[in-house]
């Protein structure tokens, strides 16, 4: 049975990127030793996109694919506001058929998705 999903971010900063989900976005974590955190995450769900082309290539150690990572909210405006008191920086808001959607840098330059769905979700199911 399977009893949860961990994901992996690749950063050329991980100590600030770590320190930005603690301290800006609020995510909780444990430490694995030696500073090495895993942050807990808000319920998620997977959907499997059509790709014509290999957009993310697979991690070279055991050759699992990349994957891109959306953080989801009810409020996209609010959640914004919120996170802009906090310094965080946005790309202009795009509507597409499936939410309102945004992006913003870690400290590292990786970036990350925000979005307000405008789809059914799976979040209540277990």
């Amino acid at each position: 049975m399977i009893s949860g999903a961990h994901f992996l971010h690749y950063s050329k900063d991980p100590e600030a990127d770590r320190a930005f989900l603690r301290d800006v976005l609020g995510l909780r974590s444990v430490e694995a030793g030696k500073g090495w955190l895993i942050f807990a995450l808000p319920p998620a769900e997977i959907a499997v996109h059509p790709s014509e082309a290999e957009w993310a290539p697979p991690n070279s150690v055991d050759g699992v694919s990349g994957v891109a990572l959306y953080l989801m909210c009810d409020d996209l405006a609010s959640t914004m506001r919120s996170l802009q008191a906090r310094n965080v920086n946005f790309s202009p808001i795009a509507e597409a058929q499936w939410g309102s959607v945004t992006t913003f840098p870690l400290p590292s330059g990786s970036k990350i998705g925000l979005y307000q769905p405008k789809h059914p979700t799976a979040l209540g199911l277990r």
